[in-house]
């Protein structure tokens, strides 16, 4: 009569054993890795950010992305997930939905366009994920956690004000424009003809886009050139355009009888400052936007109250003080 008893007592601590086993494989599951992150951080589950950015071949943006992932290298607890969207805005949005579908803790973007823009910090804000703007303002924005950059039309504003003083109040100005409906485009051009309007004898004789390209700057530039008007001053939405007209004028002989004005101070364009070519540009913190951005996303995943804007001021740069913004890149 005592084996259906060692065989119960068997069969019950058998039982027992299975149970404690699916415990331990539970607890396993739980505590892995996966694409969706955990607000907490425990368990050794990382914090999860999805960044979008429009362009990974643009310098300026390259060097934004380098400050993000600066910053990203001090977080131990902290995955930070890059996608290219090659200028298409269809393909931002779908990107979007997959960082969404994924559960990831927070949103950083750099937005292709200013329309697609909205929707996209709509979608975020439905599915409750935190979501940064960065370098790129619009209306609306106001509905993202936050944004982080620099407000473009005091980028204008303080290019065209020093080229204003070098021609002593008055001349024929180029503008050459970044991407059409950018927010960049739109306000560092606003802030151009802002002081243009206040001196009489400065006005604008020609105006195009040259998409941020130093190439399609150079081409412009030509055309221009070409057109027999006369120029003199080339005040450019960025650096890059800037340089390309630059060569343009080089290749006709008359870069010296032209004013050249930039913005975002990068390397290259630096160079061109020392070297007394390019006269002006004015300074937009990739490193600090890119750092600012992230770095605010990640505060707001972690539940922490974040400002709604972070601003990044820019600085005027010429050849006095270009030496200084050299050694920000060494």
């Amino acid at each position: 009569m005592k084996k259906p008893k060692v065989s119960v007592l068997l069969l019950s601590l058998l039982c027992l054993a299975l149970i404690f086993t699916g415990c331990a494989s539970t607890a396993t599951t739980s505590g892995g890795t996966s694409a969706s992150g955990s607000n907490s951080g425990d368990g050794g589950k990382k914090l999860v950010v999805g960044a979008a950015l429009p362009d990974f071949s643009d310098k300026w943006l390259s060097y934004l992305q380098e400050g993000m992932k600066k910053y990203e290298a001090t977080q131990s607890d902290v995955q930070v997930n890059y996608v290219d969207a090659q200028n298409d805005a269809s393909k931002q949005l779908s990107q979007i939905e997959t960082f969404i579908s994924q559960k990831v803790n927070a949103i950083v973007i750099v937005p292709v366009d200013t329309v697609s823009a909205v929707d996209i910090v709509d979608k975020a804000n439905q599915a409750n994920i935190p979501i940064v703007v960065v370098n790129r303002y619009f209306d609306g924005v106001e509905k993202a956690t936050a944004y982080a950059g620099s407000e473009s039309i005091t980028a204008g504003v303080m290019q065209m004000e020093e080229v204003a003083k070098l021609l002593g109040g008055k001349g024929s100005i180029a503008i050459m424009r970044g991407q059409s409906g950018h927010e960049a485009e739109i306000k560092r051009t606003e802030g151009n003809k802002q002081i243009i309007e206040k001196h009489p004898d400065m006005k604008i004789v020609l105006e195009g886009t040259a998409s941020w390209d130093r190439a399609k700057g150079m081409a412009l530039m030509e055309n221009w050139l070409n057109s027999g008007k006369k120029i003199d001053a080339v005040v450019s939405n960025n650096d890059e355009m800037a340089i390309g007209a630059i060569m343009a004028a080089e290749a006709a002989g008359k870069e010296k009888d032209i004013v050249f004005a930039g913005v975002d101070a990068t390397p290259d364009a630096l160079e061109y400052v020392k070297s007394g070519k390019l006269q002006v540009t004015v300074f937009q913190n990739a490193d600090g936007q890119g750092r600012a951005g992230l770095e605010t996303a990640i505060k707001a995943a972690r539940g922490e109250t974040v400002e709604k804007n972070v601003f990044v001021p820019y600085e005027l740069v010429t050849k006095d003080n270009v030496e200084e913004y050299i050694k920000k890149w060494q």
